[in-house]
């Protein structure tokens, strides 16, 4: 099993980035996805959440607006659209994927959004 974050890297404030999380190993497409992310000194915290099939979205308040969540079940892929960054989203992202009897996690992509 395995989940491969990568897209990470240096912003700007006000800029973009995209996460990849390529999955294999597993039935993609029969998991709950999901995006984390860990600051520095704090927590892991939910970031965004895509069901199964991709039609159900949810995300973090502190984000909501500015970041996407998407999935691509053929090529077991899911992806984080964010948009707008501000230097509090600087973190390292992990993407998860879930159900009612595994729960997998990747290494991470660190995200430093900085002038």
């Amino acid at each position: 099993v395995r989940l491969v974050e990568s897209g990470g890297g240096l912003v700007q404030p006000g800029g973009s980035l995209r996460l990849s999380c390529a999955a294999s190993g597993f039935t993609f497409s029969r998991f709950d996805m999901r995006w984390y992310r860990q600051a520095p000194g704090k927590e892991r915290e939910w970031v965004a959440a895509i069901t199964i099939g991709g039609a159900s979205t949810n995300y973090a308040d502190s984000v909501k607006g500015r970041f996407t969540i998407s999935r691509d079940n053929a090529k077991n892929t899911v992806y984080l659209q964010m948009n707008s960054l501000k230097s509090e989203d600087t973190a390292v992202y992990y993407c998860n994927a879930v159900n009612h009897w595994f729960d997998y996690w990747g290494q991470g992509t660190q995200v430093t959004v900085s002038s």
